[in-house]
């Protein structure tokens, strides 16, 4: 299983950017797909989350920013960031859970972990 977040870049104070994460070597639809984020000295959270039906979740600091998305049938899962702050400066990942264990925002519940790609919001 192999997963690739791409996208990232520097951008500035409310700017937009969006993230792609191709898959390959999984049944895409069976797995909820996830994006987490981890800043300088900080541990890795949890950002967005869907579901293979659809449904999505996300962390209370980028509700109502970012939207999550996926394309089942290209086996991509997307991260669109908008009005994008310093504070989201960090490496996000993808990552894959399955999904009959449903939601979950715990990296050590994730059971594929894509490379990272870097963020960098300047003020």
């Amino acid at each position: 299983v192999q997963l690739q977040a791409s996208g990232g870049g520097l951008v500035q104070t409310g700017d937009s950017l969006r993230l792609s994460c191709t898959s390959s070597g999984l049944t895409f639809s069976n797995y909820a797909m996830n994006w987490f984020r981890q800043a300088p000295g900080k541990e890795r959270e949890f950002v967005a989350a869907s579901r293979s039906g659809g449904s999505t979740l996300y962390a209370d600091s980028v509700k109502g920013r970012f939207t999550i998305s996926r394309d089942n049938a290209k086996l991509m899962v997307y991260l669109q960031m908008n009005s994008l702050k310093p504070e989201d400066t960090a490496v996000y990942y993808c990552a894959a859970r399955r999904d009959y264990r449903g939601w979950s925002t715990l990296s050590n519940d994730m059971l594929y972990w894509g490379k990272g790609t870097l963020v960098t919001v300047s003020s």
